[in-house]
């Protein structure tokens, strides 16, 4: 929706109902993402895109008669038998793609979303796509408005309206666009509903400090987990796009200076982790004199007891407070028994997880009590 909230906010604003196609999943090479939009307004015109052309056609067609009878459609489009797919794509992909009327009285909440996303403020609208039961409370067409601190609307009961804001509030955090399934009243592993979530809000970063084999596998799960991630390191042999394939990007830059230039230019935030895996004091004493002193979701470093002895000496001696330094998680990671690079960065995710959401750190199995926590 972002990149056609200016017309979609006109029409709303002037009254006039506008259908909505969104590509809600995709398979293969499908040539446009999930959460991509084409809108077709009561006058015919056409805005944004869903395929890159290959199907759009087809949605105009269907986009048209959803404005007229208010009906929201889910539809598959592919290469298959004529009965599975509505049209073919021509690179080879597939698209579900839901189409609905925009208007004042199906979207009472438009205009608050739309207040969010321009001021950047995290929001994620959730609709229910697809139901396979005739039961009223569960309409297609339901939505749920989850924020960071409180949630508006119904999916049809309060259960499931709790199950879905939890989940999405970890799909939000990280800025990402999906589709959940649940039970009627909230199951997780239940398939009776199918729901999109549309997030808006930019991914979190990830700072890999130190162009080593354990960063590789930090950046590899860090875009799992779906951080934009960025390797750095001052030494160019080292800090390659192909020793990091994974990596959103790979800068070669002193680390501190890296990092007081993305803080300065206002490209990090509160959400931000950093991981100091140098093992070089050089390296990564400056750049934790910085990370420290930013508010940062997380900052760990790599090292052995002694290392990290050492570190903290150094960083007293640089100035550095108490409370600051009780920030580091150092050594970085949680206590798995890991030894590959691999493990290594299981161990530093699960420590990040639990940081960013107040998880323990123990297992489940000897703890009691719900195991979501609150944000």
């Amino acid at each position: 929706m972002r990149d056609v909230l200016d017309d979609l906010d006109r029409w709303y604003r002037q009254g006039e109902p506008v259908a909505m196609a969104t590509v809600v999943a995709t398979w293969r090479s499908a040539p446009r993402p999930a959460g991509a939009t084409m809108l077709v307004g009561a006058d015919g015109t056409a805005v944004g895109s869903v395929s890159g052309g290959c199907v759009e056609g087809a949605v105009y067609e269907l986009a048209q008669q959803v404005v007229e009878s208010g009906e929201p459609v889910l539809q598959r489009y592919g290469v298959s038998d004529d009965d599975a797919f509505a049209v073919g794509l021509t690179c080879g992909g597939i698209l579900d793609i839901y189409v609905e009327r925009i208007d004042n009285d199906l979207f009472p909440q438009f205009k608050d979303v739309v207040a969010a996303i321009r001021i950047g403020s995290p929001v994620a609208v959730v609709t229910c796509v697809q139901s396979t039961g005739d039961d009223p409370a569960h309409r297609v067409g339901h939505r749920l408005i989850v924020y960071p601190d409180r949630a508006e609307g119904t999916l049809g009961t309060q259960r499931l309206d709790d199950a879905v804001t939890d989940d999405v509030r970890g799909m939000l955090a990280a800025g990402r666009t999906g589709v959940l399934r649940y039970g009627y009243d909230g199951e997780r592993r239940g398939d009776e509903l199918t729901l999109f979530v549309a997030s808006y809000q930019a991914p979190p970063r990830m700072i890999v400090f130190g162009a080593i084999d354990f960063a590789a596998a930090v950046a590899r799960i860090g875009v799992f987990l779906g951080y934009k991630v960025t390797v750095c390191d001052a030494r160019p042999v080292f800090a390659t796009k192909r020793r990091f394939p994974d990596a959103h990007e790979v800068v070669v830059a002193w680390p501190h200076r890296y990092l007081q230039a993305e803080a300065d230019a206002k490209r990090i935030d509160e959400r931000t982790v950093v991981c100091v895996l140098t093992h070089d004091p050089k390296f990564d004493a400056p750049v934790l004199e910085v990370a420290l002193r930013l508010p940062l979701a997380y900052v760990g470093a790599m090292g052995s007891r002694r290392t990290h002895d050492d570190r903290l000496a150094r960083l007293r001696e640089a100035g550095m407070s108490e409370d600051e330094l009780a920030r580091l998680a150092s050594p970085v990671g949680l206590d798995l028994g890991a030894r590959t690079p691999e493990e290594t960065a299981v161990s530093v995710a699960a420590e990040i997880i639990a940081a960013q959401w107040g998880g323990s750190g123990e297992r489940l199995t000897e703890l009691a009590g719900r195991i979501h926590h609150e944000p």
